[in-house]
């Protein structure tokens, strides 16, 4: 193949055409911030309120609930800090996992500094974080729990709703903080359903623009303000953010929540053939993480036993394949995958895995291509292992 197939989708995805016609216009003609009194202010201000309209309707959350944001960390930012900083007179115990995002686990180490307290809960060999030690985990001075909607190494599906009924039967409030980043447009999200109090998601995952995400901020919570400045566009970020980013993140929605249902299932039609072909052309292929339902739809991530995925990716980028080795937001050095060790995987299932993340715009021929390289590189690889020698003997 000519092309570049690329399958790093968690990390980024390709911006759809239409996103960039639609942002356009605010590149030039229509350039205006909001305001009032004055055309060019007030109809910036009308396509503002539509393109938050369009985020809100995808949460089933109220659009004054919605706040744009420069990016997925950035509305982590406002929301773990703003929590933190406005209910720790009511205590300072926090509590996350060991497989959190990193936007997450790096704000743990931050309250510790701070002087909190965080009790980190352990996944099972899955990647599942069970409710009840979230439930254990709970103390009469927690004040905040922060989840990760969908892992972003191993795909798998965290029970969000149940760690909501969890919160809700304590006797006093604990704040929910969710990073929807890897399941928004990949998972039907109702955010009164999940009963969180902030929740983030970011345009660039599902072909929207870079630099631009949203917050979902529950009516009735209670943030500090943690960026201070002026407010060009209401909401919790101050500053200049982009209508043009604004319009191509409602795009994408559009795009995507007009047939999500269709959507998943060509991703989850994908992912299964992509899992197939791997388990059965190569040897020595290991899941990591769920099968079926229990993970999300663009996500497969294996281990390749007695080679290194850092050898593979580099042979696969040789043939114009973007794939990722371990976690695509861990240290660029070789440290393993701290969400695979947590799971129980070893060092040598941690450098040797690989993550494929797919997107609408990747075919089963992309797949078999893939696979193919794979293959060849898998037999080059092991040929030169110790390990793998050991074991034919």
């Amino acid at each position: 193949m000519n092309e570049r197939i690329y399958m790093d989708n968690c990390v980024t995805s390709a911006m759809a055409p239409e996103v960039l016609e639609a942002m356009k216009p605010y590149f030039s003609e229509e350039y205006w911030y909001p305001s009032s009194f004055v055309s060019t202010g007030e109809a910036s201000s009308a396509a503002f309120e539509g393109f938050r309209k369009v985020i809100a309707a995808a949460l089933n959350a109220k659009p004054k609930e919605i706040t744009f944001t420069s990016g997925g960390t950035i509305a982590n930012n406002i929301a773990l800090k703003g929590l933190a900083l406005a209910n720790s007179g009511e205590g300072r115990h926090i509590i996350c996992s060991t497989v959190d995002y990193p936007d997450l686990l790096t704000h743990a180490g931050y309250f510790e500094k701070m002087g909190f307290e965080v009790s980190y809960l352990e996944p099972d060999e899955l990647g599942f974080v069970s409710a009840d030690k979230l439930k254990a985990a709970i103390r009469q001075d927690t004040i905040l729990f922060m989840s990760t909607m969908v892992n972003h190494v191993v795909g798998t599906i965290q029970p969000i709703q149940e760690y909501a009924k969890v919160l809700a039967a304590a006797n006093h409030k604990i704040w929910f903080h969710v990073d929807a980043g890897q399941a928004f447009g990949k998972l039907h999200l109702d955010v009164a359903a999940l009963g969180v109090d902030t929740l983030a998601i970011s345009a660039h995952k599902i072909h929207g623009p870079q630099g631009i995400g949203a917050l979902y901020v529950k009516k009735g919570s209670r943030l500090g303000p943690y960026i201070h400045g002026v407010r060009r566009f209401e909401g919790v970020q101050p500053g200049g953010l982009s209508l043009a980013a604004m319009a191509g993140f409602a795009k994408a929605v559009e795009m995507v929540y007009q047939d999500l249902d269709g959507h998943i299932k060509q991703l989850r039609e994908l992912s299964d053939y992509l899992l197939e072909q791997l388990e059965s052309q190569i040897d020595y292929v290991e899941l990591n993480g769920p099968r079926g339902e229990g993970r999300v739809c663009h996500n497969i991530n294996v281990s390749l036993d007695f080679i290194e995925g850092e050898a593979i990716t580099v042979m696969l980028d040789m043939h114009k394949i973007t794939v990722a080795t371990g976690s695509a937001c861990a240290s660029r050095g070789l440290k393993p995958s701290y969400v695979l060790m947590a799971m129980g995987k070893n060092h040598v299932q941690s450098h040797g895995s690989m993550k494929f993340t797919l997107s609408r715009y990747n075919t089963k021929e992309q797949i078999d291509f893939t696979v193919a390289k794979l293959k060849e590189i898998a037999v080059v690889l092991r040929e030169r292992s110790p390990l793998y020698k050991a074991i034919k003997k």
